[in-house]
């Protein structure tokens, strides 16, 4: 598996390498690591993860809830 930094990942996604490492230790992309407890370490295919800000992300919230 082919692994990506914060950098490269806020440069694909359109964000700022901050947002993408505070969005990794808050365990919103999946499947990134810490590794040598200093580096994140995010999988190339991985998918932006929604920005609970908007509108798209507030109904997807509101589906999942409502099919529990």
């Amino acid at each position: 598996m082919q692994y990506i930094t914060p950098k490269q990942a806020g440069e694909l996604w359109g964000i700022s390498e901050r947002r993408v490492q505070v969005l990794c230790v808050n365990g919103q992309v999946d499947g990134a690591e810490r590794f040598g407890g200093k580096v994140w370490l995010i999988p190339k295919d991985t998918p932006k993860p929604l920005d609970g800000r908007t509108k798209e992300a507030k109904q997807r919230k509101n589906n999942e809830q409502s099919e529990e």
